[in-house]
Formats: C-alpha cells, sequence, structure tokens
C-alpha cells in the first residue's frame, strides 16, 4: 500500500517507464501514486478508491472493430473490489468478436484488468477509475481471437525471431466539423497546415486533447491544424478543418492503444463542444482525406537500429521492415484501409501513396524515410524512424501493427531483397515507371492480395485462419 499523494514524485532514479526512462511527467496516476506505473499493485487502488471516494470502475478493452468498449461496476465493497482488480469479469466473446471463430455455443470470455493501464476517466459525471483489458478464453489463456491477444504475440515472436524491438507512432488525424455561422472568419481549401487562432476553430478542442492523452497516459509528441479544410456548402451547411496528433514511439502493443485512446479523447471532446469529428479517409471528393500514418524504429536496447544516422539511408532492420512493407503492405489494406473512401484518398493522389515504393523524404511513397531531426552542433535530437502511409482513419491499428510486425520478419528472407529496394525507390520508378505496381484499386483487389499472402500473417498462429476468412468474406463483399 501507498499514501496517495497529488504532488508528489519518487527520485527519476526510482522511477522507471515502458521506455526505462522517468514517466510522463502529466500522468494524473504516477502523480497520485508517487512511484511509476510498472509497480501498481491491487492494495494501492483499494487506498485510492477509498480516499478519492471513486464509486465506478470501468473495466475498458478493445473490440473486433477497433473501438473502446466498457463494462462499469460499482464495487458493493472493498473486497468486491478487490475481486474486480485481481479476476476482471466476464463477457460475450461472440459478440465482441462476431465472425471471428468464437462460438456462440461457447462465448464466454474474460476480461482480465491490467492495473498499469488505469486512469481515471476525463468524460465520466462521477470519479471514474479506468481499467484497461486484455481478454482471456475459458481456459484462462490469452484469447486467440482479440486483437489485443493477436498483436501481442505479433510483437512477441519478431523481438524473438529477430531481436528486435520495434516501436511505432500514430499520426492520428481527423476532420472537426461545426455549424457555419455568419461571424466565422476560418480557413481556405487546403491551406490550414499549421495555421493558429482565429483561422481554426478546433485548437483550443485539439490542446485539450493533448493535456487530457497526457493525464490518462498518452504520450504525445506534438499536435497542429492539418492541410484539409471544407467550406460549408448547399449540401454540407459544416464548416470542417483537419488536425493531426502525432504520439511518441512506444512499443507495438502500447503504440495502438494510444492511437485508440487518443480516436476516443477527440470524439468525447468534439461530443462535448458540439461539434462532430470524422476520422474518414475522405469527408468530399477533392479534397485532402485523412491518413493514419505510422512511423516505425526497430530498437535494440533502446536505440534505433534501422537507418544510418550519418547518411539517413537503411540498415539491416531497416531494409528488412521496408522490404516486408514493400511486398505485404497492398495485403495490409486489409487492416489499414477499411472503408470505401480509402480508395478515393489513394485515387486522388493528394500527398498520399501512388505506388509501391519507398524513399527519403518522399511523401507520394509507399514508404518515406522522413529528416533526422539535429541541433546546431549535429547532434541527433529525434529518433530517425520508417514512415508508413498507406493506412488511414478506417484502419483497426492492432491488427495493423501485428500484420506490419509479421511481414518484416517474412521481409528479412526475402531472397531478392537488395533488387527489391532497388527497383521500387521511388527515384528510380520516376524514371522506369515500368517498374512501378499499382496500389488496389478495390475491395476485391485488397482481398487478392491478402488471399495469396495469408501465411505469412497466420505463421506461428499470430493470426487464427478463421480471422483471415472472415476478412476475406467481407472484402469480398
Amino acid at each position: 500500500m501507498v499514501e496517495i499523494r497529488s504532488n508528489v514524485s519518487a527520485s527519476a532514479s526510482e522511477q522507471t517507464d515502458w521506455a526505462g526512462s522517468a514517466p510522463h511527467p502529466s500522468r494524473t496516476l504516477e502523480r497520485v501514486f508517487g512511484k511509476p506505473r510498472k509497480t501498481w499493485s491491487v492494495e494501492d487502488f483499494v487506498e485510492l478508491v477509498r480516499a478519492k471516494d471513486v464509486r465506478l470502475i470501468s473495466l475498458m478493452h478493445v473490440g473486433a472493430d477497433g473501438w473502446l468498449k466498457a463494462l462499469d461496476f460499482v464495487p458493493k465493497s472493498f473486497d468486491h473490489l478487490r475481486d474486480i482488480l485481481e479476476g476482471g469479469e466476464r463477457a460475450d466473446g461472440s459478440s465482441l468478436f462476431a465472425g471471428m471463430g468464437v462460438p456462440a455455443g461457447a462465448s464466454d470470455i474474460l476480461l482480465r484488468p491490467r492495473l498499469d493501464r488505469a486512469f481515471f476517466d476525463p468524460f465520466a459525471e462521477h470519479p471514474t477509475l479506468v481499467l484497461m483489458c486484455c481478454h482471456a478464453g475459458r481456459d484462462g489463456k490469452p484469447l486467440p481471437q482479440s486483437p489485443d491477444t493477436i498483436l501481442k504475440r505479433g510483437y512477441e515472436r519478431l523481438r524473438s525471431a529477430l531481436g528486435i524491438d520495434l516501436w511505432a507512432l500514430g499520426e492520428v488525424e481527423c476532420f472537426l466539423g461545426k455549424r457555419a455561422a455568419g461571424s466565422d472568419n476560418y480557413g481556405v481549401d487546403e491551406r490550414g497546415y499549421h495555421s493558429t487562432s482565429p483561422f481554426v476553430f478546433g485548437e483550443t478542442l485539439r490542446r485539450q486533447a493533448l493535456i487530457t492523452l497526457a493525464e490518462i497516459g498518452v504520450p504525445v509528441k506534438y499536435g497542429h491544424s492539418e492541410v484539409g479544410y471544407i467550406a460549408a456548402n448547399g449540401a454540407d451547411e459544416m464548416t470542417w478543418e483537419q488536425h493531426e496528433i502525432e504520439l511518441l514511439l512506444a512499443p507495438l502493443p502500447d503504440a495502438a492503444e494510444g492511437v485508440v485512446l487518443t480516436q476516443w479523447v477527440l470524439r468525447n471532446l468534439a461530443h462535448r463542444e458540439g461539434m462532430r469529428c470524422s476520422f474518414d479517409p475522405i469527408l468530399r471528393q477533392g479534397h485532402a482525406g485523412s491518413g493514419l500514418h505510422f512511423h516505425f524504429s526497430p530498437m535494440i536496447e533502446e536505440k534505433d537500429r534501422g537507418r544510418d544516422v550519418s547518411t539517413g539511408g537503411l540498415l539491416s532492420a531497416g531494409q528488412w521492415l521496408v522490404a516486408g512493407l514493400l511486398r505485404y503492405g497492398t495485403s495490409l489494406m486489409a487492416f489499414g484501409n477499411r472503408n470505401p473512401g480509402s480508395f478515393v484518398r489513394l485515387n486522388q493522389k493528394k500527398e498520399a501513396p501512388e505506388s509501391v515504393a519507398w524513399g527519403m523524404y518522399d511523401r507520394r511513397a509507399l514508404i518515406r524515410l522522413p529528416i533526422v531531426a539535429t541541433s546546431a552542433d549535429g547532434r541527433t535530437v529525434s529518433t530517425p524512424t520508417i514512415e508508413f502511409r498507406l493506412p488511414d482513419g478506417s484502419a483497426q491499428p492492432y491488427l495493423l501493427l501485428a500484420g506490419v510486425a509479421q511481414a518484416m520478419i517474412a521481409g528479412r528472407s526475402i531472397p531478392d531483397l537488395e533488387l527489391l529496394l532497388e527497383r521500387t525507390e521511388a527515384s528510380v520508378i520516376d524514371k522506369n515507371p515500368g517498374f512501378a505496381t499499382a496500389l488496389p484499386k478495390s475491395f476485391a483487389d485488397v482481398a487478392e492480395a491478402l488471399a495469396k499472402n495469408r501465411t505469412v500473417f497466420e505463421g506461428e498462429g499470430v493470426f487464427p485462419a478463421s480471422l483471415i476468412d472472415n476478412v476475406l468474406a467481407t472484402l469480398k463483399k
């Protein structure tokens, strides 16, 4: 048990987070407990509930659709609270994971609380403690059909097979919409990038989202207004402007959870302010769409091993990742591009990938190697990354990132890896258009690619065959 404190924290040497460094300074519960999240215990939370008069406990988790779900309790006693914290509760797996192989006749699953991923619900009317959960089957083992299980298996398989700890960050883009008014003094089409108040109405909401995410334990890199701006017209009385929140690098499971929580926070804030929030890949044809770009960094001992800092080029681990994304990226559209508007976004070619290619700094490429930020004296001040620009706001981030892990493992074994990288470099394709491989134009094309490469994703049992069967059936409809 710990003394509940509001503004006291352990020394930096005593605190370690998942990144091995001091915890995020804005995380509420780390300030309250005064110790890092990996050390939180059941008794810590019992004392927290007692001291803060917390009445509601919410078990939150991610369903097959990639959205947050919740099961709420009002504990009748502290013993009841301990039971919830230690054992969780049962749920209907056939409803949460419909069509994924959980039979209705034996559908009971368990929600297992993860104490280290707890936070106070920032939108609840009454004090509510949220516990993020994983899923277990009736045997108590991780549920094979759970997106959380699938991602953790892919992540651990990559760590074992390659000795690489793959980290990622999502660039969460969205459109905020409000009813147009005569007093509006806002943006211009396609000219919203880094705009500030009074020329954007969503700035206050976006900044509140940054603070809220930090408080609940989602490390954030930055936020800004984006290019997209859509003025109201006769067909749509809403004015829309685009915003982005970029998260910090984290191990794959944390990166996926961070994206889901960011979308949840943005939706809640927009609802509270009477706005609309859309993550659709395209709102109106001819205007910028919303991607969900992911940056990756293959880590060894928390140091990037994907790129050569001096040249910006690819090291071996980076080559495996890029090759895997080039060879299997179109199959990953089954998890990363799930809306009919996904193809509109790609086909209109507004800073979206145009073909299966990679390149330094090139925003038209499927895979981009962004500039590495350095100080005036040449010191690297940000971790080099490899950006995958194909996914959009319709993505199921858990399945997508699990697929990326499987693709990277397979990428190491591509026999013509160096030739593949040579022929798919954007500058080479510019000179030799015949080398270009087009992106899928329909869900039927995506289904064909997934069916061809399904053994890559099913490797070592990471993706259940029943899940791939269900995804294929959905795509073919």
